[in-house]
């Protein structure tokens, strides 16, 4: 053997174990990975999905549950009293689990996993997670150990993603992008209420020492009739208030002492009372509305729990008459 040939064999070498080093080694015979490649992972799982009632997923050792709600309305949290999640983020998991194919066999070697995300979920360093999902009767409809995920740039081709059957050492390179959160607090429906301003008719705040209503077609404050001079932004935050509100964290326990409370009526009857709660620096609030069928909609979602807001909404939920005060201007400087 030639010096030459020698150094171009050596060459080889080195470029296919650095293949294998960063896609994973393919060590499956040809004969048993021909047949799946290309394939849809799970077919035939549409219909199956119809049936699901709880979602597992696993990382780290800690496991988020998402289930169907005991009252039939939709999915929730578990951990979190059954809190309703995203609708659509639950469909987008199922549907990507639908489409999930396969690309290309991958390491089937247990050492090389974690490089991959595809090790073991329960592990402190583990990068990916199980999941499994149920029916009502708890049968396993599918379980998938979902790794790294592989962006295409420039819209050239679907996702890719590193998966692994549990209990299967061959894992796989596979169209697709299913995205199983760990954190159940990134499934929740962050969303409370959502009452346009034109709709707000009135607000009384407390006791009725300060209430808003329509004059000359303009919010304003109605009582008390005298009061200072007032920011007409911050009175119209008020009625603002209700609009595309959400939280940041939600409890079924009332979190802190009670701080007042507020009720928005709108313009068809529905009132809406607004009750806060201060915990340390945080304010939490608690709704129940009335007056409407909306209203029971409403309580239907809202009744039981305690809202986490930013603090900043306080002046426009439970707003003081020094909360809407304008500010002195400045005095100019004396020379």
């Amino acid at each position: 053997m030639t010096a030459r040939r020698l150094i171009i064999l050596v060459a080889a070498a080195v470029v296919a174990l650095a293949g294998g080093w960063y896609f994973g080694a393919g060590t499956a015979p040809v004969e048993q990975t021909r047949a799946t490649q290309g394939t849809l992972m799970f077919p035939g799982l549409a219909p199956k999905l119809a049936s699901a009632a709880k979602l597992e997923i696993t990382h780290q050792g800690k496991q988020t549950v998402i289930e169907k709600r005991p009252n039939g309305d939709g999915w929730g949290v578990a951990s979190m009293h059954d809190y309703p999640i995203q609708p659509s983020k639950l469909r987008g998991l199922l549907t990507a689990l639908t489409e999930l194919r396969l690309a290309e066999p991958r390491t089937s070697n247990p050492s090389e996993f974690s490089r991959l995300g595809v090790d073991d979920p329960n592990g402190a360093a583990a990068t990916g997670v199980l999941l499994r999902v149920a029916d009502s009767a708890g049968k396993p409809i599918l379980a998938l150990i979902i790794g790294h995920s592989r962006v295409r740039g420039q819209g050239h081709g679907p996702d890719e993603v590193y998966v692994r059957r549990p209990g299967d050492n061959q894992s796989w390179l596979a169209d697709g992008s299913p995205q199983a959160d760990a954190d159940p607090a990134a499934w929740l429906d962050r969303d409370i209420i959502d009452i346009q301003h034109d709709r707000i008719a009135s607000v009384s705040v407390g006791d009725g020492a300060l209430t808003f209503g329509k004059t000359d077609g303009k919010f304003a404050v109605t009582k008390p009739a005298d009061h200072p001079p007032l920011e007409a932004y911050k009175v119209d935050n008020v009625a603002r208030a209700l609009e595309h509100l959400t939280f940041t964290e939600v409890k079924a326990d009332a979190p802190g002492t009670e701080a007042g409370h507020a009720v928005f009526t709108a313009t068809d009857g529905l009132a809406v009372t607004v009750t806060l709660f201060h915990a340390d620096k945080d304010v939490w609030a608690r709704f129940a509305a009335s007056g409407t069928p909306e209203a029971d909609k409403l309580n239907a979602r809202l009744a039981g729990w305690f809202y986490q807001i930013g603090a900043w909404k306080e002046k426009s939920l439970v707003p003081t008459i020094d909360d809407l005060k304008a500010e002195t201007p400045a005095a100019p400087d004396k020379k």
